[in-house]
């Protein structure tokens, strides 16, 4: 278990930004937390990062309270803010020196260190040119580069995509995955719902400071929509319909966009017993496929779905 959140509670003045939140993060994980704005989202970030006191509950990072061992904390974990501030007037190597003698790097390792991460964000080629030239994709890069300049266990991202264009997106997508393969493990908040679904092996759901529903994606879709879905086209959809109801094995039907859509029990066998049905109907059966509902179908039937 690399973090664990233990009935987070934060409040500001009678405001309760959190309330009794429970998260856990296993070592490899890359964890999305979502919600929608004022959820919690950030709120709980800035605790697990050790800047956030007071609160009640219990933060641990690598089995370490991050309240009562705060400096021992820091060097496991790698912060990127949703806004975070560059310096216009320092080279890209001259930056990621600065953040490697913040965090006490030994100076005779400091540039291999900057190497490595040069590499890993794909910036070699900006080594030497100033903040200030750099696009909102490449100081996007460098703050990651920063974040992992001292090797922390733990990335904690939040919004790291927030105002990219849609190649930048896909960049950074790519680059999560990579350092994913390389042992991290990552915490990443972010409204992009269906890039989430694509590079996250669990998602936590926070909805007003109360965390909705935690697990992978499948054992979510479960939870909100038991059974199965299958998606039939046929060339008679009326009599299709009439069929699939008087087999008895189908749970709910709906029609929808000239398709006939029919929840089913995941048993092993029902589908097909239902299929062999249609076919033999002599409706004219054109296709049957399962319908899977995305991330964000999910969120917005958990949350409000005041997406931004």
């Amino acid at each position: 278990m690399i973090a664990r959140v233990e009935n987070l509670t934060v409040k500001y003045d009678d405001f309760t930004a959190v309330s009794e939140l429970n998260l856990s993060i296993e070592e490899g994980d890359i964890y999305g937390f979502i919600g929608p704005n004022g959820a919690g989202k950030t709120t709980t970030i800035r605790v697990m990062a050790t800047l956030l006191l007071p609160f009640a509950g219990k933060v641990t990072i690598a089995g370490m309270d991050v309240e009562r061992y705060p400096e021992k904390v820091k060097p496991l974990v790698g912060y990127m803010p949703d806004f975070f501030g560059v310096y216009d007037n320092l080279k890209v190597w001259e930056y990621l020196d600065f953040f490697a003698r913040v965090y006490g790097m030994e100076p005779a390792g400091i540039p291999s260190k900057i190497n490595e991460a040069l590499e890993i964000t794909k910036l070699e080629g900006k080594r030497e040119a100033y903040v200030d030239f750099l696009s909102r994709g490449m100081k996007q890069r460098l703050c990651l580069a920063k974040t992992l300049i001292h090797d922390p266990k733990l990335l904690i991202l939040d919004e790291p995509a927030s105002g990219l264009d849609p190649n930048a997106r896909v960049e950074i997508r790519e680059l999560l995955r990579t350092l994913s393969r390389e042992g991290k493990t990552i915490f990443i908040s972010s409204h992009i719902l269906s890039e989430l679904a694509d590079i996250c092996n669990r998602v936590g759901i926070i909805e007003v400071g109360k965390l909705v529903s935690e697990g992978t994606m499948d054992q979510i879709t479960k939870q909100l929509q038991p059974g199965r879905l299958l998606k039939v086209r046929a060339r008679d959809i009326e009599a299709a319909a009439r069929f699939a109801a008087a087999s008895r094995i189908v749970l709910s039907s709906e029609m929808k966009e000239g398709c006939l859509l029919l929840r089913i029990e995941d048993t092993d066998g029902v589908a097909e017993r239902l299929i062999k049905t249609l076919v033999d109907s002599g409706a004219g059966i054109l296709s049957v496929s399962e319908e899977k509902p995305g991330l964000e179908s999910l969120f917005q039937k958990l949350t409000r779905g005041t997406v931004s």
